[in-house]
């Protein structure tokens, strides 16, 4: 089984080579499948760029600013081209931690379900604290999201996600651009 971690960067200088540095290190410890990565350098302004080629990490470098849509988009048409059999978008300010992999893609691998979301607020297990306003904001999206598919989704916000073929193949042609979570999940959730 082939996973590939998808890595959205606008300028990620300050954190890039060690995210990276940190899924190289986690993927050595897999043996029961092959995790790569693709740093998606969506357009940076800073030296992230830079970074990625004096490093050698695997990039795709956007010509221009696309946005966390766009970004992640890419991402997912290069793992279908590529064949991956499951894509995890992980951002690459160094938030997501690697550690909890296993169990973000345990129920895509095992067919539960097609996609998985890392959410922050189950168990208080993450020390991710947000402002009132925004866990407010959390809640409603929840909220909406429930009322038009019926599917439960804790934290709608997550960007830590991962998509088996059949959510690769379809996020690769229809990936939102304004609010790219909480809009895909809808989305997915219809298909």
């Amino acid at each position: 089984m082939k996973v590939l971690l998808i890595i959205p960067a606008y300028n990620e200088q300050e954190n890039i080579q060690r995210v990276v540095e940190t899924v190289k290190a986690y993927a050595d410890s897999k043996s029961d499948y092959t995790l790569e990565y693709i740093v998606i350098n969506d357009g940076s302004t800073d030296n992230t760029e830079g970074i990625c080629r004096e490093h050698n990490i695997r990039t795709i470098h956007l010509i221009q600013n696309l946005g966390i849509g766009g970004a992640v988009q890419t991402g997912y048409k290069f793992a279908k081209i590529k064949g991956y059999d499951i894509a995890v978008q992980f951002d690459g300010d160094g938030q997501h931690d690697i550690q909890c992999l296993d169990a973000l893609i345990d129920p895509v691998i095992k067919g539960i379900c097609d996609f998985s979301i890392g959410s922050r607020f189950i168990e208080n297990k993450s020390e991710f604290r947000s402002t009132a306003m925004r866990r407010f904001g959390i809640r409603f999206l929840s909220g909406i999201i429930r009322l038009m598919t019926g599917t439960k989704v804790t934290d709608p916000t997550s960007g830590f996600r991962a998509a088996n073929k059949k959510a690769i193949a379809f996020l690769s042609n229809n990936y939102p651009v304004d609010y790219p979570e909480p809009e895909s999940i809808v989305e997915l959730s219809k298909h």
